[in-house]
């Protein structure tokens, strides 16, 4: 049996916890509605302006009040937009994120659709991240609802695997905020990833260096953090179903057929070896916003509706680099065919910037780059090369067009009006 990464110190076993909030978008909305828990719900299609309409129909009265016959249904649904997730009832009828939600309605029409709430669901990402680094100080943040925590060191961490502080988390976090998690813990991060899968949802699993064989072997090689569907279809292809018949292999075998990197890296993860450290200060590549449109626009038929996107996309995109601290110098665009052929284009600026106003200029000469004869259906802006801000002076030189006042703003506009978008 393989031995799996020891711990760098040589002093105690490495304990390594992935921890995952369960459906969190949806459990979030569950929260606002407790009168859908159990009912198939969808989160996704628009933002909260559907919602906002429900709620000012039914004059100030209380959320958990309103009758689930007031509630808009999935098949009711018309338009090109997409799940951001799914309560756990409604993926058991096959609807999962990132389907069209007409696919979607044919397959779950009784489901409960709500529009998207990030700010609400960032509000929420702070609260169990704060309380994680409380109790576990030593957190990578992987996203908005999941996290890696180095259990080695901590009190409690140790006990029963990890277990006895994986509950203490997950019972502090259910008390503060309402959601439930699950927890994988496990000699590294690669285990544990695929242990925080096996008791969704609200569950815990342990993984110690003997279980290798018995919990990992078994599973399907694409449960691997990093075997994608052509890495998958490949391995398929050379009769490779499981992660223990991946073990079985030679790594020059591996080497021969996947390449240097990648076969030595299916050799190790085949093991479960990975040494990978628990990084705590996580810098962001990039910044973007992007939309889907609810149908296909076109670049001069439809000119003053994509400008319009097109300046509030880089309005949101300067917010959120203000917001956390950021400015970069390499602007982007991202565009979707009606075909689906995606184009990108960018540029580097001499120097960094958080301005809406530089970024919407430069975001507009990378858009004068790209075949504009076909319809759009979707646009996206981006924002690289990314540097954090450290100076105050420097917030004010880049406050973005979003908090400048409403004269300037209207004025911008305007000037920008008779420009491509």
């Amino acid at each position: 049996m393989p031995h799996l990464q020891p711990d760098p110190a040589g002093l105690r076993p490495r304990r390594i916890a992935h921890l995952d909030l369960d459906a969190f978008y949806a459990s979030v909305e569950l929260l606002r509605y407790p009168q859908l828990k159990g009912m198939p719900v969808v989160i996704g299609g628009g933002r909260r302006c559907a919602d906002d309409a429900m709620l000012q129909d039914h004059g100030g009265l209380p959320l958990h009040q309103i009758q689930l016959a007031r509630f808009p249904r999935l098949g009711d649904y018309t338009g090109r937009g997409v799940i951001t997730t799914a309560s756990y009832a409604a993926r058991q009828f096959g609807v999962g994120s990132a389907m069209g939600l007409m696919k979607a309605a044919k397959l779950c029409p009784q489901a409960i659709l709500l529009p998207v709430d990030f700010a609400e669901y960032r509000r929420y990402s702070r609260a169990f991240k704060d309380i994680i680094l409380d109790i576990a100080p030593l957190m990578e943040d992987r996203g908005i609802d999941e996290v890696y925590i180095d259990f080695t060191d901590v009190p409690g961490g140790q006990r029963d695997g990890g277990r006895v502080l994986a509950r203490l988390i997950q019972k502090t976090i259910f008390q503060h905020t309402g959601l439930t998690c699950s927890v994988g813990v496990a000699p590294n991060k690669l285990l544990a990833k695929m242990a925080s899968e096996f008791n969704k949802p609200n569950g815990i699993a342990i993984v110690l260096e003997q279980d290798l064989q018995s919990k990992i072997w078994p599973l399907a090689c694409r449960k691997i953090n990093g075997v994608g569907p052509k890495a998958d279809q490949k391995l398929h292809g050379l009769g490779l179903q499981t992660i223990g018949e991946l073990a079985q292999k030679e790594v020059d075998w591996l080497i021969d057929h996947f390449g240097q990197k990648t076969g030595a890296w299916l050799y190790d993860a085949a093991r479960g070896v990975d040494a990978s450290p628990v990084v705590l200060d996580s810098e962001p590549v990039s910044i973007s916003r992007e939309t889907t449109f609810e149908r296909d626009l076109h670049a001069v038929r439809d000119k003053a509706e994509l400008g319009a996107i097109f300046t509030r996309l880089c309005q949101q995109v300067a917010d959120d680099l203000q917001r956390k601290a950021y400015v970069g110098k390499t602007i982007g665009i991202k565009l979707r065919y009606d075909n689906f052929k995606a184009i990108t284009r960018d540029q580097t600026l001499s120097d960094h910037t958080a301005d809406a106003r530089t970024i919407r200029q430069t975001a507009g000469q990378c858009l004068k780059r790209v075949p504009l004869h076909q319809k759009i259906r979707l646009l996206g802006v981006r924002v690289a090369s990314l540097r954090p801000v450290k100076d105050a002076l420097v917030y004010e030189q880049n406050r973005p067009l979003a908090q400048t006042n409403k004269a300037q703003e209207a004025s911008y506009l305007i000037a920008n009006e008779g420009q491509l978008f």
